[in-house]
C-alpha cells in the first residue's frame, strides 16, 4: 500500500478509505467486524463514519459497531485514521444537529462515547449550516482541539466559496484550517470541478469523493441485471436516464478488460486534490475486489475516451465564459 499526505497536512492515509455507512443497515455488525479487520491485513488505515450513520436501525448505530470493534484492542483504534461527521440532527429537540458551538460541543462527546475512544483524527461537518457563522464553527473547534477530542477538521459537501470562506476565516485566527473535503464525485456527476476541486487544490485540502461508483451505476449495473441480482433493481429507473453512457462505458471497461467499478475507482485517483475514495462495501468480496483499483495505470488516451463517454467540466469560469 502506498499511503498518500491527506491534503497539505502530514498525515498519512491509505488511498482507499473505508466507508462505513452500510454496517449495521445492511451489513451485520460479525460481518463488519470481519471487513474492518480484512481493511487493515489490506493496508487500509482510513475509515470515515458519520454520528447519523444507522439509518433504520437507529442514528448512531455504525459508530457504536466501530466502537465496539475498536474495544476489541489489537491496536485497531491505534492503526486507524478515524474520521467522522456532524450536521444531522441526532433528536427532536432544539441543538441537536448544524453547526453551533453547543451542537458541536455535544456531538463530538456523543460521538467519542459511542466510538469509544478519547479522539478522533478527523472531524468533519457534514454539510454547510448557513445559520452558523464560521467564526462561531472555528471556535468550537478549536475548543475540541485544545481539549484533545480532535485531531483534524474537515469538511463535506461544501460549495468552492465556502472552502474560501472556511480558508479564510482559519487565517485570520491563525489556525490550520480544513484537512479534507467530502465530495459527491464519480464519472457521472463532475460538478465539482467547476470550482470546489480547484478551490481544494489552491488550500491544500484533500478530496474524499463519497458515492465513486454513482449509487451502483458505475459498477458494472448492466451486467448485474443481466444476471438478474436483486442487488441491482432499485437501478433501474436511475440507468435508463444514463443507459447510452453506461453502455459505452462498460463496452469500454471490457475493452480494458477491467471491472467497470475499479476503472471508476482508479480515474478518481488521477483527479487533482482527490486523496482518498471512498469506498462502502456491503461484503467481503466488494472490499477486496476494489484493491484492484490502486494497480490499474489510465493513460492519456484511456482517460480522454472516458472524458468523452462522461464530460466533464473546466475549471470555473473558464467553463462558462471566456
Amino acid at each position: 500500500m502506498d499511503y498518500v499526505n491527506l491534503g497539505r497536512s502530514g498525515l498519512k492515509v491509505s488511498p482507499l478509505c473505508l466507508g462505513t455507512m452500510n454496517f449495521g443497515p445492511l451489513t451485520s455488525e460479525e460481518d463488519s467486524f470481519a471487513i474492518m479487520d480484512r481493511a487493515h491485513e489490506l493496508g487500509i488505515n482510513f475509515f470515515d463514519s458519520a454520528n447519523v450513520y444507522g439509518r433504520q436501525v437507529g442514528r448512531g448505530a455504525t459508530e457504536q459497531i466501530v466502537g465496539r470493534w475498536f474495544a476489541q484492542g489489537g491496536q485497531r483504534r491505534e492503526k486507524t485514521v478515524i474520521a467522522t461527521k456532524l450536521y444531522g440532527s441526532m433528536g427532536d429537540w432544539p441543538n441537536e444537529g448544524l453547526l453551533s458551538a453547543l451542537n458541536i460541543r455535544r456531538a463530538c462527546d456523543a460521538s467519542l462515547k459511542r466510538l469509544q475512544t478519547d479522539y478522533i483524527d478527523i472531524y468533519q461537518a457534514h454539510h454547510i449550516d448557513r445559520d452558523t457563522p464560521f467564526e462561531e464553527f472555528w471556535e468550537a473547534m478549536e475548543v475540541l482541539r485544545q481539549q484533545g477530542k480532535i485531531l483534524y477538521v474537515g469538511s463535506s459537501n461544501f460549495a468552492g466559496w465556502h472552502l474560501a470562506k472556511a480558508q479564510e476565516t482559519a487565517k485570520q485566527r491563525n489556525i490550520f484550517g480544513l484537512v479534507t473535503e467530502q465530495s459527491h464525485y464519480n464519472l457521472l456527476t463532475r460538478t465539482v470541478e467547476l470550482e470546489v476541486l480547484p478551490a481544494a487544490e489552491d488550500y491544500g485540502i484533500g478530496v474524499i469523493p463519497w458515492s465513486p461508483l454513482a449509487s451502483g451505476l458505475l459498477g458494472g449495473v448492466l451486467r448485474k441485471l443481466d444476471k438478474n441480482r436483486s442487488a441491482a433493481d432499485h437501478m433501474v429507473r436511475e440507468l435508463e436516464k444514463h443507459r447510452d453512457k453506461i453502455e459505452q462505458y462498460e463496452q469500454f471497461c471490457d475493452e480494458l478488460g477491467e471491472d467497470p467499478a475499479n476503472v471508476s475507482l482508479a480515474w478518481l485517483l488521477t483527479r487533482p486534490a482527490v486523496a482518498s475514495p471512498i469506498i462502502g462495501p456491503r461484503t467481503m468480496e466488494q472490499l477486496e475486489g476494489s484493491l484492484r483499483a490502486l494497480e490499474i495505470q489510465l493513460d492519456d488516451k484511456a482517460l480522454a475516451r472516458l472524458d468523452e463517454i462522461f464530460p466533464g467540466h473546466r475549471t470555473a469560469p473558464e467553463d462558462y465564459a471566456w
